[in-house]
């Protein structure tokens, strides 16, 4: 069994992937959007969108016939930064995580990207796919986050169960190897108030 922390911005899709493929009812903690965050969240790029995750997404997903057998439990972050301090604790005991990107707010990844680099977790890219966004290649998303050569930037459609999972074997696998060749990962500050 592991544990997968799926993060990224503000309607990235997060509670998309994790209910695309979990196995069984997603736990989501979505809330209707309303004027009194009108001035926090901004709708930029994603003006239809009317909710949003307030505490967390959860899912599960069984892979029986990946090389060795998995059970992963996923969750799903909220994506504001004033949201930052729970993912301190969806964070606790992961073995790694997605950083969810939406292209037409890059902006809103940095907030993640960092997090995880702070307090050692591996994490892969994954750079979802929009209706009508533009197609960028992956090597142009690592350059614009200046991400590593080591973190793996993979595209995806939250949507399809097929991509979804495809993204977290790829991340099985990179913190397969990330805990084989590095050293202990630091322990977390407890606030990541300058980010």
């Amino acid at each position: 069994m592991l544990k997968i922390v799926i993060a990224g911005g503000f309607g990235a899709g997060k509670t998309t992937a994790v209910g695309a493929v979990s196995e069984i009812t997603p736990l989501s903690t979505e809330e209707y959007l309303t004027e009194a965050s009108a001035d926090v969240d901004s709708l930029e790029g994603v003006e239809a969108k009317q909710t949003t995750t307030v505490a967390f997404d959860f899912g599960r997903l069984s892979l029986p016939d990946a090389p060795v057998p998995l059970e992963l439990f996923l969750f799903g972050t909220p994506g504001q930064d004033r949201f930052v301090d729970l993912w301190y604790d969806l964070s606790r005991g992961a073995v790694g995580a997605v950083v969810l990107v939406d292209t037409r707010r890059l902006q809103s990844s940095f907030t993640p990207v960092s997090f995880f680099e702070d307090i050692g977790l591996p994490f892969v890219v994954a750079v979802n796919q929009f209706d009508g966004a533009h197609r960028h290649h992956p090597e142009q998303i690592r350059a614009a986050l200046e991400l590593p050569p080591s973190v793996p930037v993979v595209t995806c459609d939250a949507r399809d169960p097929n991509h979804v999972a495809g993204v977290l074997l790829t991340l099985v696998g990179h913190a397969v190897q990330h805990a084989s060749a590095g050293p202990a990962r630091p322990t977390p500050t407890t606030s990541l108030q300058d980010a």
